[in-house]
């Protein structure tokens, strides 16, 4: 049980560096998009929150959740997640940053620690949940 705790922990660690380095990635698409550009601020927002969630689900997949699971099937059930999230995401960051002015990198900020949550838990035990630990870098730390 004990064992089992430890490792649980050390996921979420890792999910958590992870998510920060796809963190990062989000907020210099977004700051360079709207300072480089004159757009509004959902196009910014969709174009980094999609650089960061490819950053963000290639590192998870094989390091944090060791999965073995079919690539294009995993992704399918990230793009399910991210079917209902950007949308919500995109129109209330749009409300937010445009309708009640508030600093579009406020906002982002707000969106991504929503995704951190919400993604974690998904990935935790619906997209990877049944092919936890199943890659090659699992089973040489099992041997």
């Amino acid at each position: 049980m004990e064992q089992n705790k430890k490792k649980e922990m050390m996921r979420a660690i890792k999910f958590t560096l992870f998510s920060i380095s796809a963190g990062v990635i989000e907020i210099v698409v977004y700051s360079l998009l709207d300072a480089l550009t004159d757009w509004p601020y959902w196009p910014c927002y969709l174009i980094a929150l999609i650089c960061s969630v490819i950053w963000n689900f290639t590192l998870n997949r094989q390091f944090t959740f060791q999965s073995a699971n079919n690539v294009p099937i995993a992704m399918m059930k990230v793009a399910l997640f991210y079917a209902v999230f950007t949308p919500v995401s995109t129109v209330a960051g749009n409300y937010l940053a445009e309708g009640l002015g508030w600093p579009g990198i406020l906002v982002t900020l707000i969106n991504m620690v929503f995704n951190f949550v919400l993604e974690f838990l998904y990935d935790r035990f619906f997209v990877f949940g049944k092919s936890l630990d199943t890659n090659k870098r699992a089973q040489m730390k099992k041997n």
